[in-house]
């Protein structure tokens, strides 16, 4: 299990987790934007814009907004096509390994932010292919624990779903991204309420961090978050539950 993912769902729980609404929307229009340019405004044949959408609809952004950003983009204007996307990899501290998905309009800027970012906490960039194979596409469908078990989603089965892994305070249902539509469709069709779908970067294996390693790499985790240009940050550490709690409450 991902400890980034516990780490999410710990400050989304304490509302730290994108506060700032606006930047938020920002970001994601960006995403809907470059996915519209590149695969068509259509969601119903664009997988990446159909992913795109629903994130945005997750966060509750007004539905003019999300299609301004896919007007944007389909019509190929000129911030649609000013904006690149960069990915960056390299290693924070513990060992754990992190790809950092950016889209930029200014690639020098970006590269420059999130190079300090990664010496000011103990952290170092790497060459292109040092960490992208320890990570691999995945379509995750999560759902409350607190609501849902197991057996509640065997329906999932049926529609492609290949693991379910209990995180605690939330079940994360594993598929093929092209199967991702249709898990969550089979598990909302059976009553199941979904907090989030999404085709998302998960990592093949992890490393265990703690001590003062664990607190460095998760402000270097939340100072990559915090970038303009990042899109969103990928890492393959797993911190034990009650250090993550700790660090959460302090």
């Amino acid at each position: 299990m991902s400890g980034h993912s516990k780490w999410a769902s710990i400050k989304h729980k304490k509302g730290a987790v994108d506060a700032k609404r606006g930047k938020l929307f920002t970001k994601l229009a960006r995403a809907i934007t470059v996915a519209a340019r590149d695969g068509g405004g259509d969601p119903d044949g664009n997988p990446a814009l159909a992913t795109a959408v629903q994130k945005a609809r997750d966060a509750s952004m007004p539905k003019d907004n999300i299609q301004r950003a896919i007007d944007r983009g389909a019509g190929v204007g000129v911030d649609a096509a000013s904006i690149e996307r960069v990915v960056f990899e390299g290693y924070g501290p513990g060992g754990a390994a992190i790809l950092v998905d950016a889209l930029t309009d200014n690639r020098n800027r970006a590269s420059a932010e999130i190079r300090h970012a990664f010496s000011k906490h103990n952290g170092s960039l790497g060459e292109p292919g040092s960490v992208a194979w320890i990570f691999e596409k995945r379509g995750v469908v999560v759902v409350d624990a607190e609501r849902y078990g197991e057996d509640d989603l065997i329906v999932a089965i049926d529609a492609g779903a290949e693991d379910v892994r209990d995180e605690g305070d939330a079940l994360r249902v594993l598929c093929e991204p092209s199967d991702l539509s249709a898990v969550r469709e089979a598990l909302e069709a059976a009553g199941v309420e979904v907090q989030s779908a999404e085709v998302a970067i998960e990592p093949k294996s992890t490393v265990e961090v703690k001590g003062n390693d664990a607190k460095s790499l998760l402000n270097l985790i939340e100072a990559l978050e915090e970038q303009d240009d990042v899109n969103e940050v990928h890492a393959n550490f797993d911190i034990p539950s009650e250090v993550l709690e700790k660090l959460a409450a302090a």
